[in-house]
């Protein structure tokens, strides 16, 4: 019999703890049926232990299998299964490295201001680790995620008790953006005729040039982008939302991805943090330089290096920061318990998770007092920041939305080979000096360039040809297969967006799409005939380029399901592989907390659930193995039969955790291959299976929730022990003797 594989990744946090449990059963159930289910490290600690063998033992070095991953999905073979990653930020990272260190891993430390040519060298090998290093190495394939059926039939029978009502006497809260200066209003855009090799220059006002990047290579057909964000505008930009927010006695929020656009938006959030707190920074800039103060990592950076000055010193900088809030409007808390603010740290507050909480809570954010306020959100650039006001505005003008009623907002999403913003980290600079920042051709042509001066951000991204024409497929596909309108979110009055609309215009006419609603509309637009129809109970597809992809495949399943995590991703890969995205891990480091502090494990594997299922299909497609088939069939009813039973994990302590949730899939699981007659070896196999499990579902609910109630030992955050970890998430004798005998 061939052997199909599937690759599992190891990763971060909460959704690899709940692997420990899980992979295990998927394996038993997979066993002798010509599919293996094989796990590779692509955590963050992972990446750099791959990164950094230099001075390891050969005991500790493990091979770059994000690398090897890379390879095998530009293959037909391709079949991955990739869970959430941290989306690394500085801290992160450093945080990481730090406890390697301690482990024993001689990793050297992250130059966050590096001086000397080596200590560039070393941050640039950091660099692959950084942020969303993951996502444009894996995705060679557009996206396609909605809700699988069963998913949103539940979350409308069952719906979620988070949303309250938006305050019928009005709202003071509202989306402010940049009106001029920002990404959006700079932005040029061409697309390239032929191929060229390129680069990236800063020529100063007295006509020096500095490379910035010396090689880019371009494709004919590829579209290229540049903008530029002007810092000044940028700080009275804040200086005048702050003073909007003291005026109307609201919340102050800042909304950034400083994980995936991991050089600009970390640099936006330091001016931020600088504006708000200026009159204490000012003070202390000379202490706060010796410091080594960055705050680009926010205000938690300098309560982190107090250390390094005396306890005098110490004391009169706290008691200067706490003095700042006696003048300044309140800021949105993350943690109101421990002074946790929206400008502690970057990768606190992610615009795609943090403003549809914003939606789902009436607008409303949580203040010093733990108690919803209403609020300025902050999202400076236009390019997005508008969706999310036209949201705001709808929900004013209607009140909230009903997950009970509810229609489905899926999405097909422009991604494939580092396609816009995802790919545009290695071509992001801060300008030195005034001057101009451009493209040239090894020539010396000029294609692109803009006027900077000293502190501005300057962002270049590619999108390829191929990627676009596999988009607009996927697009007419889906609209096929649901029958729901598609709608190019596609704003004319954005640089890039007319380059693309040009290609849309020309791919859309080699599809048949009669019978067929595709329509092009702003993102405005697009966002009120969503909502519109979603209000009405009716489905629709977003069809959007890259970050709208990453902030509406949140917003809406956050409002719809109550979680993001509960989405099915598929990304048909563009040489006949799958790779099958799950959930999100946004709330991930909290679940850790829990775990360890109570043994208690309340992520929801239920987006691992469902991205086995088309796994599985794909192997079925490609190989014709009709036992894929069955294994596929049977866990979409175990999911449904897993969803109408509430087995989902309970937040509290002493109910039903992911380890319990697990154990009835693999119930359910059991029981609908021991009744299915397809194939009769598989169910003379889970008969008896099945009678096991069900005969001692009380003693192994009892094991399971026998384990908590107490702190767990998992022996680390980013590289947790194998032995205590398998130990803490296997905690039921009688299962594990089931599993492991399968």
């Amino acid at each position: 019999m061939t052997n199909y594989k599937i690759i599992w990744t190891k990763i971060d946090e909460a959704p690899e703890l709940a692997s420990y449990g899980l992979l295990p059963i998927v394996q038993a159930f997979t066993k002798g049926t010509g599919i293996s289910v094989e796990a590779r490290d692509i955590s963050l600690a992972g990446r750099i232990i791959a990164n950094f063998p230099d001075k390891l033992t050969e005991e500790q070095k493990i091979p770059d299998f994000l690398a090897q991953l890379g390879d095998l999905v530009k293959t037909s073979e391709g079949n991955v299964i990739k869970l959430p990653n941290i989306s690394a930020s500085i801290p992160q990272l450093q945080a990481a490295i730090k406890e390697l260190q301690a482990k024993g891993y001689d990793i050297p430390d992250y130059p966050e201001e590096p001086k000397t040519d080596e200590e560039k060298t070393l941050q640039d090998r950091f660099a692959k680790v950084l942020g969303s290093a993951v996502n444009p190495v894996l995705r060679e394939g557009n996206s396609d995620r909605r809700a699988a059926a069963s998913v949103k039939k539940f979350a409308q029978k069952f719906p979620h008790r988070m949303m309250k009502a938006w305050p019928e006497s009005g709202s003071k809260s509202r989306v402010s953006h940049m009106t001029g200066k920002d990404f959006f209003g700079s932005e040029n855009s061409i697309t390239l005729d032929k191929p060229f090799d390129t680069r990236i220059e800063f020529v100063a006002e007295n006509g020096d040039i500095k490379v910035l990047k010396a090689k880019l290579p371009l494709m004919a057909g590829e579209v290229l982008d540049s903008s530029v964000m002007n810092v000044k505008a940028l700080r009275q930009y804040y200086a005048e939302q702050i003073e909007e927010a003291r005026k109307d006695g609201v919340l102050l929020s800042l909304h950034l991805k400083a994980t995936m656009m991991k050089i600009s938006d970390p640099i936006m959030f330091g001016h931020a943090v600088y504006v708000y707190y200026k009159e204490a920074i000012d003070k202390h800039a000379d202490t706060l330089k010796e410091m080594g103060v960055n705050l680009n990592n926010g205000l938690q950076d300098i309560y982190d290096k107090l250390d390094r000055v005396s306890p005098e010193k110490k004391a009169e900088i706290e008691a200067d920061i706490a003095n700042v809030y006696k003048n300044q409007p309140p800021l949105a808390m993350v943690d109101s318990r421990y002074g946790i603010t929206n400008l502690h740290v970057p990768n606190n507050i992610i615009v795609d998770a943090s403003m549809p909480n914003v939606v789902r809570d009436g607008g409303k954010m949580w203040n010093n007092d733990d108690q919803l306020q209403d609020c300025i959100a902050m999202i400076p650039d236009r390019s997005y920041a508008t969706i999310y006001k036209t949201i705001m505005e709808d929900a004013k003008e209607h009140g909230q939305f009903n997950p009970a009623t509810m229609g489905a907002v899926s999405n097909v999403g422009l991604m494939a080979q580092k396609a816009e913003e995802y790919g545009s980290h290695d071509k992001t600079f801060e300008a030195n000096a005034n001057g101009t920042i451009r493209v040239v051709d090894f020539d010396g042509n000029v294609l692109l360039e803009q006027a900077v001066e000293a502190g501005d951000i300057f962002r270049a991204c590619q999108t390829k040809d191929a990627a676009i024409k596999d988009w607009v497929k996927l697009a007419v596909h889906r609209a096929k297969a649901s029958g729901s309108p598609a709608i190019f979110w596609l704003d004319p009055n954005r640089a890039h967006n007319r380059e693309i609309l040009k290609k849309v215009h020309d791919y859309l006419p080699t599809h048949d799409t009669t019978g067929l609603d595709i329509q092009i509309m702003t993102p405005d637009d697009a966002m009120r005939f969503s909502c519109e129809r979603s209000r009405k109970g009716l489905d629709t597809i977003s069809v959007t380029g890259n970050a709208l992809r990453d902030y509406l495949t949140d917003l809406f399943p956050i409002l719809e399901l109550g979680t993001s995590a509960r989405m099915l991703s598929i990304v048909p890969l563009l040489n006949g592989g799958g790779l099958f995205e799950t959930g999100a891990g946004g709330s991930a480091p909290k679940h850790v907390q829990q775990f360890v502090k109570e043994g208690h494990l309340r992520w929801d594997s239920l987006g691992e659930y469902c991205a086995l299922v088309p796994s599985l299909e794909l192997i079925a497609e490609k190989s014709g193995n009709p036992k894929a088939t069955v294994l596929a069939e049977t866990l979409d009813v175990a999911i449904g039969n897993y969803l109408e039973n509430g087995k989902l994990p309970s937040r509290k302590v002493n109910e039903i955790d992911n380890r319990g949730s697990s154990f009835y899939l693999a119930f359910y699981w059991a029981q609908a291959l021991a009744e299915q007659s397809k194939d009769a070896e598989m169910q003379a196999r889970f008969t008896p299976i099945a009678a096991e499990l069900k005969a001692n579902e009380a003693a192994i609910v009892a094991e399971l929730l026998a384990a908590q109630g107490k702190p767990v030992d998992i022996g680390g955050y980013y590289q947790p022990d194998f032995t205590k970890v398998s130990q803490a998430m296997r905690p039921s004798a009688t299962f594990n003797k089931i599993v492991d005998g399968m």
